[in-house]
């Protein structure tokens, strides 16, 4: 059963009011084909937020111990979620994301990997920089500029594409790409704050 769309229009209702929430650069999301759309991390919200503001649906990985929790097992695969294992390198994860990206899908990442406890940037994680290789999809950066604090003005600003076609071909390690994707980050953070 898919409850996405039920979910956006939930957690629409409840987010965009509470937290002012105010999107820029909407317009700059590609319409169709494969997107990996990564943003920072500053609270466990971050999640549903990109998700609402997303115009197409976002499949995002969440950290399998979610998947064992009574109602969200139910609820997180009928939301576009899938579990990954943190702290290793889970092989199934990573062939699902490749697959949901080839087949012209939009999959969220937060490449810090866990959230940001100061709000400032941390360094991303290489998996980042390894999908944006395999995953034949443009990177769309994307930043969440808080606080997180009820009617004040939440920002969820997006980017412009970054096409990986020049990395790919210089065979650009995955380490090197997700530096150049968290740079895009930390602009988007700096020119919209």
């Amino acid at each position: 059963m898919n409850l996405y769309p039920l979910g956006k229009f939930l957690c629409s209702v409840v987010f965009y009011p509470l937290y002012g929430i105010k999107v820029i650069g909407k317009e700059n999301f590609p319409k169709e084909g494969g997107v990996l759309l990564c943003s920072n991390h500053i609270e466990n919200f971050d999640p549903p937020v990109v998700g609402i503001t997303c115009p197409r649906p976002v499949h995002f990985m969440a950290k399998e111990e979610l998947f064992k929790m009574p109602v969200l097992k139910s609820v997180l695969p009928n939301v576009h979620a899938f579990p990954v294992k943190r702290g290793m390198s889970d092989r199934e994860a990573f062939r699902k994301t490749i697959k949901i990206l080839k087949s012209g899908q939009v999959v969220g990442l937060f490449p810090e990997g866990t959230r940001s406890k100061t709000g400032e940037l941390r360094e991303g994680l290489a998996g980042a920089g390894f999908f944006a290789l395999k995953g034949e999809a443009v990177v769309m950066p994307c930043a969440i500029i808080g606080p997180y604090k009820p009617f004040r003005k939440l920002k969820v600003v997006y980017g412009k594409p970054m096409d990986m076609t020049i990395y790919r071909e210089k065979r650009a390690s995955s380490e090197e790409v997700t530096a150049v994707i968290m740079d895009e980050i930390r602009k988007l953070i700096e020119l919209n704050k």
